[in-house]
């Protein structure tokens, strides 16, 4: 399977991570998954952008990157620009969403410390973040970086979805797995369920038994 890089990605991200999964009580299996890292940047994707649940609704957060010539470097090469408190503002937008989410307290210290470590560029900062949610989602993957780019039809590295999880173009994932569920939410009251949200809105309100939601031993 091939999946782009992503900030906070959404829960059918880490629903198409954990498709691979065997999970058993007699064995666990991981994934194999590989993340796109030879392309060049896109702008307007998941690639340094998230959606949240906030109390006025569903809010995007992002960050910004340097500019110089972002076009013609590989991903990897892309730079976070902290010359702006983006930092503070994000974090103060997550507390404010989900401070009073049943499992906030547990994960903020160390999710926190990943951002207040200013990784260098876009591709670390989301790769500690996805790997910080592969460890507390109990989701056991085996995640490997291409080394080449290859266009959509090659299937060299497997189903490609790189294009498929787009904040401008809803998909299907959640429902083809059949994970199309609510959980709980804390402003569903006000707002009803919103799916495939940002990975944090499930670990923030259902903490250890995110598991359970994005994969089941039977599947």
């Amino acid at each position: 399977m091939l999946l782009g890089i992503a900030y906070f990605p959404p829960v059918s991200y880490f629903a198409l991570i954990a498709k691979g999964m065997v999970l058993s009580p007699e064995n666990t299996i991981p994934s194999i998954v590989y993340i796109e890292a030879c392309e060049n940047y896109q702008k307007q994707s998941w690639r340094n952008r998230c959606e949240i649940m906030a109390a006025d609704g569903p809010a995007y957060l992002n960050f910004p990157i340097v500019h110089e010539g972002t076009h013609e470097l590989p991903i990897t090469g892309i730079k976070v620009d902290y010359s702006t408190p983006w930092v503070l503002k994000t974090k103060r937008a997550i507390s404010s969403a989900y401070e009073s989410s049943a499992y906030f307290d547990y994960y903020k210290d160390e999710l926190f410390a990943i951002l207040d470590s200013h990784p260098e560029t876009l591709f670390e900062l989301d790769m500690s973040i996805i790997r910080f949610f592969l460890r507390k989602t109990g989701i056991v993957a085996d995640i490997r970086l291409t080394e080449d780019y290859c266009p959509a039809a090659s299937q060299m590295y497997g189903e490609d979805y790189r294009e498929v999880l787009h904040p401008k173009r809803p998909n299907t994932v959640l429902r083809d797995l059949g994970l199309e569920k609510p959980y709980f939410q804390v402003f569903a009251g006000k707002h009803g369920f919103i799916s495939d949200l940002s990975i944090m809105d499930l670990l923030f309100n259902e903490g250890p038994d995110s598991i359970l939601y994005l994969k089941t031993s039977s599947r």
